[in-house]
């Protein structure tokens, strides 16, 4: 069963149960020991021992991304318990007027935290939050507006990690500059581009269809399904109070990246952001604003010592849904893998085979990508195994190179957005305090419309063996999309 077509199938039950039975831990767990089966040949003691091999590794290898989560988690509940949160939502009122504003700007903040799609799906609900619930945005759909500007916006951002993992994933031996292919390839990066244009546009009609309005029209009657407990705001905390924290963990963040890159070993800005260990730096930065926080409130009676050290606790819980869900996921995505049931290999045998038909290739790629991507719920694991093949079919650097890679990177983030075991759906649920499934059922058909655009404009662009054609298709397609759907939603 390794390496063969059956590999597919532990993520595929586990996604199937999960929608259809609404929950999604237990669901995780079935498609993890379905494949840990496969794998020990049907014995159920190896099974779950394995099972437990994998999980220790995932756990072990991803350990910084949980205590990233847990101490963003206590900064955002020391935010919270010291009313800060509350503050900064008066003042936003104040100064949005309208839903439409705080859905703007919600996606521009989403945008411009461009360095890490985990900081930004995390920090983007903190701060927008307590906006979006005054003017009755639902979670689901504040959910999706973080999610789609966490990873498309990072995927075609020069300075991201993102870019570093792209521009490291070309085989030993190549001669192509991995830096400037990744540059090539912004243009082209269809269903990144088209789904921020998508969103803008769902903001300027203000309206929404297919499960995302049946979502808010069951929520206006019923009470919206909200994960985790509101804190309590104990202190007398200022907009300062939220803002200060905010911007020094960004600062530090990024800055602890840039050291880990080697900034002040004579690397560039890119090379230090290229070189850099991305996990470690967050760590590193949240710890160090936690430090700042801890300074910056204490001596000012935002908090008492006692109400500062609870938060811990309740940062912490508030957090626990999204990082059990996220081993869960490595989990699956371990049995996967390489030195289990080596789905990539599978897909990499079938893309290879079909290398004959040259000017479909960015299409091939964009559906293989999304497949595995949505199977695995990881990107950088996709394009890793991806690129390489690509460049063994165009060894050259040229246009039908950036088109195609271009049409990969967009296949894995169009992958990663609908997968319910994706760590960005994840976080951006857990950001904003939404339920898993409610985010993952009501943003698919949207990311699923910017799919079919995308598909198009690539077996377009590939015909014309040119990827500025496929980009001015995407454009036409979604303008003439967008047309008929607004005159449809006028008509109701």
């Amino acid at each position: 069963m390794n390496g063969s077509i059956w590999a597919m199938l532990p993520p595929i039950i586990a996604i199937i149960m999960a929608l259809l039975t609404k929950e999604v831990y237990s669901s995780l767990l079935l498609g993890i020991l379905i494949g840990c089966f496969m794998y020990t040949g049907l014995n159920p003691i190896a099974a779950i021992e394995t099972c437990f091999d994998i999980m220790e590794h995932a756990i072990g290898s991803n350990a910084a991304i949980l205590v990233f989560l847990a101490l963003l988690g206590m900064i955002v509940a020391l935010i919270t318990k010291s009313g800060a949160s509350k503050a900064y939502g008066e003042w936003a009122a104040k100064k949005i007027k309208s839903r439409r504003s705080a859905l703007l700007a919600t996606s521009a903040l989403g945008c411009l935290i461009f360095v890490d799609d985990y900081f930004n799906c995390l920090t983007v609900g903190t701060v927008m939050r307590p906006v979006t619930d005054k003017y009755q945005v639902t979670r689901a759909k504040l959910a999706y507006i973080i999610d789609a500007t966490a990873a498309p916006i990072c995927i075609i951002a020069p300075i991201s990690s993102w870019a570093a993992a792209v521009s490291s994933s070309l085989p030993k031996g190549s001669d192509i500059d991995g830096f400037a292919l990744f540059l090539s390839t912004i243009p082209f990066n269809l269903y990144a581009l088209l789904t921020l244009v998508f969103i803008c546009w769902l903001m300027m009609i203000d309206r929404d269809f297919l499960a995302m309005k049946h979502y808010n029209k069951k929520a206006e009657i019923q009470k919206e399904m909200i994960v985790g407990e509101e804190i309590e705001a104990v202190g007398h905390g200022k907009v300062i109070d939220l803002v200060f924290p905010i911007l020094t963990l960004i600062v530090l963040c990024v800055g602890c990246m840039l050291y880990s890159g080697g900034i002040f070993d004579g690397a560039s800005i890119i090379e230090a952001f290229s070189n850099c260990d991305a996990a470690s730096s967050l760590v590193l930065g949240t710890f160090m604003s936690l430090i700042i926080t801890f300074i910056f409130y204490l001596p000012r009676k935002v908090l008492t010592f006692n109400q500062f050290t609870d938060s811990f606790v309740e940062g912490l819980k508030s957090m626990a849904p999204a990082m059990m869900i996220l081993c869960l996921a490595w989990t699956l995505s371990g049995i996967c893998s390489q030195d289990y049931l080596n789905l990539g290999a599978y897909v990499a045998s079938v893309v290879s085979n079909m290398s004959a038909i040259y000017k479909f290739m960015p299409f091939v790629f964009f559906v293989t990508a999304l497949g595995l991507a949505f199977a695995t719920g990881t990107s950088w694991g996709c394009f890793s195994i991806l690129i390489p093949i690509i460049v063994a079919v165009f060894p050259q650097e040229g246009m039908m190179l950036s088109l195609t890679v271009g049409a990969c990177l967009a296949g894995t983030v169009a992958g990663d957005h609908i997968s319910p075991i994706s760590d960005t759906t994840i976080l951006s649920s857990a950001g904003a305090q939404c339920y898993h499934l409610d985010h993952v059922s009501t943003q698919m058909p949207y990311a699923l419309c910017v799919v079919a655009m995308g598909g198009v404009a690539y077996l377009i662009g590939g015909l014309f063996e040119n990827g500025w054609i496929a980009l001015l298709s995407g454009l036409l397609i979604f303008a003439l999309s967008a047309f008929i759907i607004t005159i449809q939603l006028k008509k109701e």
